[in-house]
């Protein structure tokens, strides 16, 4: 130590300590709790005994607090060891992580440490995460594998709640390409209106796109994308089938981070097929059954672009969690409020049961599409019942 003293002051500069600081984690949840009691014969001890071995001392502070923690080494700046190499991450799978270095993927583990920090995410390395990774020796150098050393700040996250965790989809996407059907499945303009809320909440551009619109023959897909377009949103008509629209859409993926999202069974492999046929992912048909989309693609999976720039494409969901935003907050991730909140009376209105509002006074005037403001009601009453539990 004395050594490394000198030698700082000696060259005039800062030498960081490549030994690490020491950091306290929680251990995983299911090391956290004490193990059953199963000492039957203890607990029939007689009562004048138990009183003679009772505890002459009671701690304010529960010990059990600071021994469900361990003490971790933590390096903050990989980039001083030599070998360590930066990679963006294209897919994970469990444990392990497909790491793009200079084109070239290199199948990574995900280090321990990493899982333990970030214990309330169900994936601790997600698409599109710029990570630092250091290559495992071996001696077959066609095999060689990598281990993730650190994952550098993120930007533009698209995440929801998954249970008591979030669940991260994808990090560091200028914009959402939000993908819905015309028909065969039909268009849901909840979940459309959860997407906008997440994308907004992540710092993301929405995009809504409207495919198959081919098969709109009643116009409702068109109505629905007009009422977006009123508010300022982006919209897209395209069919992946007959190829309106694709020019449309690949100009808005040129040189952009983006993700396409939405629910199964809308097409997005399609489209990215139609965008850049070299891609050749997995199609399905919706089931003739239930009416509803096959989940063809299983997890997500970063794709570079011929023009520039890349896409993130994701699994369908039929449903999406947004509790993750404050009730309180939700009001300011729907454009068509945020000018008419002044006007209500109570400060802290919920604008759901309040008299007078004026939210509610713009639905009831036709202001306010009816569908965005039960959009609106669904999500506050799902944060709300969140927030007591």
């Amino acid at each position: 130590m004395a050594r490394h003293a000198d030698n700082a002051a000696g060259s005039g500069e800062e030498v960081p300590d490549k030994r690490g600081r020491k950091v306290r984690v929680p251990f995983r949840r299911n090391r956290s709790s004490k193990a059953r009691v199963k000492d039957w014969t203890g607990k029939s001890r007689s009562a004048e005994h138990q009183a003679h071995n009772a505890p002459q001392t009671e701690r304010v502070v529960a010990k059990g607090d600071q021994s469900r923690q361990r003490t971790i080494i933590v390096h903050d700046d990989p980039a001083l060891r030599t070998d360590v190499l930066m990679g963006t991450v294209l897919a994970v799978r469990g444990l392990y992580a497909d790491v793009d270095h200079e084109g070239a993927t290199i199948p990574c583990t995900i280090r321990r440490i990493l899982r333990t920090r970030r214990i309330d995410e169900r994936s601790s390395v997600t698409v599109g995460d710029l990570v630092r990774f250091r290559i495992e020796e071996s001696s077959d150098a066609a095999s060689r594998e990598g281990a993730i050393e650190a994952v550098e700040p993120r930007h533009g996250i698209l995440h929801r709640r998954s249970g008591k965790r979030t669940q991260i989809i994808a990090v560091n996407v200028d914009q959402a390409v939000i993908v819905s059907s015309a028909n065969d499945p039909w268009p849901k303009p909840h979940l459309i209106d959860r997407y906008i809320v997440s994308a907004l909440f992540g710092d993301i551009v929405p995009i809504i796109c409207m495919n198959k619109i081919d098969l709109d023959v009643d116009d409702v897909a068109g109505s629905i994308l007009d009422r977006y377009e009123s508010l300022g949103y982006r919209t897209i008509r395209i069919s992946a089938a007959s190829g309106v629209g694709v020019n449309v859409l690949r100009d808005f993926l040129h040189g952009k981070s983006s993700v396409i999202a939405g629910q199964s069974g809308v097409g997005k492999s399609s489209l990215l097929n139609s965008v850049q046929p070299g891609l050749a992912l997995k199609t399905a048909v919706i089931s003739e059954q239930s009416g509803k989309g096959k989940h063809t693609t299983t997890t997500a999976i970063l794709y570079g672009l011929t023009g520039g720039g890349y896409v993130v494409d994701t699994p369908g969901i039929r449903s999406f969690d947004m509790t993750l935003v404050p009730a309180q907050e939700l009001e300011a991730y729907f454009v068509e409020f945020i000018d008419r909140v002044a006007g209500c009376k109570f400060p802290d209105c919920s604008h759901t049961h309040e008299e007078p509002c004026a939210i509610k006074d713009a639905v009831n005037a036709g202001e306010i599409h009816p569908d965005r403001y039960a959009s609106y009601v669904e999500l506050y009453e799902d944060a709300s019942a969140q927030r007591r539990y």
